[in-house]
């Protein structure tokens, strides 16, 4: 019966199991860094702001709907420049493509943990540029459909595989399964660890959200150096 490796195989760390664990930590926290801290809009959950566009459009409230459209609107423009940079590094032997998106992302979050509460609208489109990245760069886990920015899929699918390994009485695919779970339950940690040191810190507490990614391109550099 064939087993899951949990690590990283010799093609790609960037679907390894450390790494899907440690973005999705990251994804949690800017969440709620946003959600507290920055006006109560989401960097990643771009269907959260949609909704909220379409209340505050409901209640006149345009000036606020606008507000909320403008992370989609810098979410869309981060898959642009992914894909461009996926385009022109795709066959670099020097550095992975991944590498850059998570170099620039570091870049961006950083000075963003520097914009001024009467500047969130700014910090919220550069948040949401950054967080469109891991969205774009980093789909699989394993070979595996997931995300490390939203819960949705991840649900949906890690509740398919328990009930197929259950059924089929395939461990593998009960494991699997679990480990979808896992990765739902690092992105609450994430969440609540934003909202706890956000409340505590204050703005400058999104420069926490750098440490799980600065891991997760070391651990890309170790890996293209062997």
């Amino acid at each position: 019966m064939p087993v899951i490796n949990f690590h990283h195989d010799s093609r790609q760390i960037s679907d390894s199991t450390p790494v899907a664990l440690l973005l999705a930590l990251s994804g949690g926290f800017l969440d709620a860094y946003t959600y507290i801290g920055r006006g109560g809009v989401f960097a990643n959950a771009q269907t959260g702001n949609i909704v909220l566009v379409g209340m505050n459009a409901a209640r006149g409230n345009w000036t606020q709907a606008f507000f909320c459209f403008l992370p989609i609107l810098a979410f869309a423009c981060g898959v642009f420049l992914t894909e461009a940079v996926k385009s022109r590094f795709k066959e670099s032997k020097k550095i992975h493509w991944r590498q850059v998106i998570l170099l620039i992302e570091c870049g961006i979050l950083a000075l963003a943990a520097f914009v001024p509460e009467n500047m969130n609208s700014i910090a919220n489109i550069m948040i949401s540029f950054v967080c469109s990245f891991q969205v774009d760069a980093f789909r699989k886990w394993h070979g595996h459909p997931f995300a490390t920015t939203m819960c949705t899929g991840n649900l949906r699918t890690g509740s398919e595989l328990i009930f197929s390994g259950t059924r089929k009485k395939e461990r593998p695919l009960f494991i699997r399964g679990l480990v979808y779970y896992i990765i739902i339950l690092v992105f609450i940690l994430g969440a609540a660890a934003g909202c706890l040191l956000t409340k505590a810190l204050g703005l400058h507490t999104l420069l926490f959200a750098l440490l799980p990614i600065f891991i997760s391109l070391f651990l890309m550099f170790i890996r293209e150096g062997k």
